[in-house]
């Protein structure tokens, strides 16, 4: 069994002495590990580090062994090791996508997302925006995407300032009533209007962080949200 993929790493970790096992994310063949010989060397640890692009070999006997990777590297995205914003922003994307992908499972357009979105690393104005939308698109593949269409009571799409974090939808303030203070906020950002001040991106990243640590988590078994997510976000936090 072998195929040919290109992708970006996600995390290594040391097999036997001289060896990694690579977790990469490929648009083809998923999140995809495999050991990689001679991964410790000086000359193959500055390729294999999160976020880099590479082009893949994956070769085994059969389809459910562990497997191996030969790789050729595609682009670095070193520069970001020397910007403390973009090298949280990026330590979070990776960790979150090992911890929410199910191994070998294709998720094409979630991976090209992701992509674009690593090329805007270091491109600080916009990227906490770029994230957040990229967290959005993550609960959405992975099955708890937020319907902020119309309000869940009143059944309009006027003044829709909160999100039901039961359901996941839309509530107006008028539909809110005195359960307002149980809702999760929904900043103007979140339904792509305005300028995306920070101070909303923030409200917002406490409505998805919700969803993802008390929704999606559960899902994945006994495991908490990857803390490189919440590093992020206070980081992000400590600029307003």
């Amino acid at each position: 069994m072998d195929w040919r993929d290109q992708g970006f790493v996600l995390s290594t970790r040391k097999h036997g002495e001289t060896s990694v096992i690579l977790e990469v994310f490929t648009p083809e063949h998923g999140r995809h590990a495999g050991v990689v010989r001679g991964g410790v060397s000086r000359k193959m640890t500055p390729i294999l580090q999160p976020g880099h692009q590479l082009d893949v070999t994956w070769r085994a006997r059969l389809e459910d062994h562990l497997g191996s990777f030969t790789v050729e590297p595609v682009r670095s995205r070193a520069t970001v090791l020397s910007d403390r914003m973009a090298l949280a922003g990026l330590n979070a994307v990776t960790a979150l996508l090992a911890f929410c992908l199910p191994e070998r499972e294709v998720h094409g357009d979630l991976y090209r997302r992701s992509e674009q979105l690593l090329d805007l690393l270091g491109q600080n104005d916009i990227w906490p925006l770029a994230y957040l939308r990229w967290e959005m698109a993550l609960l959405e593949e992975m099955g708890f995407g937020l319907d902020l269409s119309a309000c869940a009571v009143k059944g309009t799409n006027r003044h829709l300032d909160f999100v039901s974090p039961k359901s996941g939808r839309a509530v107006s303030a008028e539909g809110a009533g005195e359960w307002a203070d149980r809702l999760l906020p929904l900043p103007p950002v979140m339904l792509g209007k305005g300028e995306a001040p920070d101070d909303e991106i923030s409200q917002a990243f406490r409505t998805t962080g919700y969803f993802l640590s008390e929704k999606l988590a559960p899902e994945l078994g006994l495991r908490p949200l990857p803390e490189a997510r919440g590093r992020f976000v206070d980081l992000f936090n400590r600029r307003l």
